[in-house]
């Protein structure tokens, strides 16, 4: 279904029921749990952390990387944009290509973007967000083989008629402690797309892994988690099953906002804190020369956000899951424009983002690098 036949049907249904209807891509669900805990030990989220001040250089000459997800094998993998490529670095270091995602049509910040697996000792299949040449949309693959020979099987289309456009096309998706897998949408392009409920631009959505709508979302029959968004790009939950999400902002403030579900972020009428209790804050807001944030992690209770156009990499730090909290730059200019970061055995990986049109490439660029984290200076930490 292309963009423009998913939003008439859901404007067309609309008008005949209060509630925001499923595209025509998502099929209703059977009752689920809300989310959940990850697990993380109480020792491990009682610890604030920040990244040491030096980074190791994993791999090189990647093409504009877009997300990286590491695999329980040990294997890691890795979407490039504008080939819809899709790479394994081996667990003993080096890259070789699994295969490429059919339909992807790069253009602007469209292309392959987010890639998922859910969670388990040995994942199913490999989730991608790709801009094709009608839509945005999440499809499946089966993932088979191992370390040093995994391939992608098929696709199977999840949730197909989210918008495109050249920019503001969100693209991350993640699954959540509760089994669900979540997705970021952009606007567009369209800032009122954000406002509208029966478009899914602008919004954070939740759906079962097969593509149904869970029972337990906030708008009966919608895939529709949050609404008001411009582009966001990152998200995540930490210890308490808090999730959390990064926004870009137009021209003054980016966003790190909590996710309730059925919230509203106020774009386009509030850009960065305003006040107005008809929509949810930011807890932290950057000026967009500062973050520009895309990829997000966290780990325990400490959220890692990666900024491009501020090329650096913030941590931020909360006294019980929530606001106040505060927040340190680290790595300012050194590796050049950071489009995504997660976790891995304690430590950060974080993929640099020099040679998507934006950046300036450096030698071996676009390189994915490994951090470790050590406990955050406690003058740095909120009261």
């Amino acid at each position: 279904m292309t963009a423009a036949l998913a939003v008439a049907a859901l404007a067309a249904l609309s008008a005949c029921s209060p509630e925001p209807p499923a595209p025509t891509s998502a099929r209703t669900a059977s009752p689920s749990a809300e989310p959940r805990p990850t697990g993380t030990s109480a020792a491990v989220a009682a610890v604030p952390l920040q990244p040491a001040r030096d980074a190791t250089v994993l791999e090189t000459g990647l093409d504009a990387p877009w997300s990286v997800v590491p695999l329980p094998s040990g294997s890691a993998l890795l979407s490039e944009r504008d080939s819809g490529r899709v790479r394994e670095r081996l667990p003993q270091g080096g890259l070789r290509d699994v295969g490429t995602v059919p339909g992807v049509v790069h253009a602007g910040e469209g292309g392959l973007l987010g890639l998922a697996v859910p969670a388990g000792s040995a994942p199913t299949h490999l989730y991608a967000y790709a801009t094709t040449a009608d839509d945005n949309r999440v499809v499946r693959m089966p993932l088979v083989g191992v370390p040093g020979s995994y391939s992608i099987g098929a696709a199977e289309t999840v949730i197909s008629g989210l918008p495109k456009a050249a920019n503001h096309d969100g693209g991350r998706i993640a699954f959540g402690p509760d089994g669900m897998l979540y997705l970021t949408v952009g606007d567009a392009g369209v800032p009122d797309r954000a406002q509208d409920l029966t478009s899914l631009g602008g919004k954070i959505l939740r759906l079962t892994p097969e593509g149904q709508v869970p029972a337990g979302n906030p708008f009966p029959g919608s895939p529709v988690w949050s609404s008001g968004h411009r582009n966001p790009q990152g998200i995540g939950w930490d210890s308490r099953g808090t999730m959390w999400a990064s926004e870009f902002g137009q021209n003054t403030w980016d966003e790190l906002n909590i996710i309730r579900p059925g919230a509203d972020y106020g774009w386009p009428i509030v850009e960065g804190i305003g006040g107005d209790p008809a929509y949810t804050d930011p807890v932290q807001q950057w000026r967009t020369s500062e973050a520009s944030p895309s990829g997000l992690a966290v780990v325990g209770d400490t959220i890692f956000v990666a900024g491009l156009g501020g090329e650096r990499l913030w941590a931020v730090w909360s006294t019980s899951g929530g606001a106040p909290v505060t927040a340190e730059a680290f790595f300012d200019g050194t590796h050049g424009r950071l489009r995504d970061v997660v976790s891995r055995d304690d430590r950060l990986w974080v993929l640099t983002n020099n040679t998507d049109g934006r950046g300036d490439p450096r030698s071996g660029d676009d390189r994915l690098l490994e951090v470790a984290l050590t406990p955050a200076d406690p003058a740095r930490l909120p009261g």
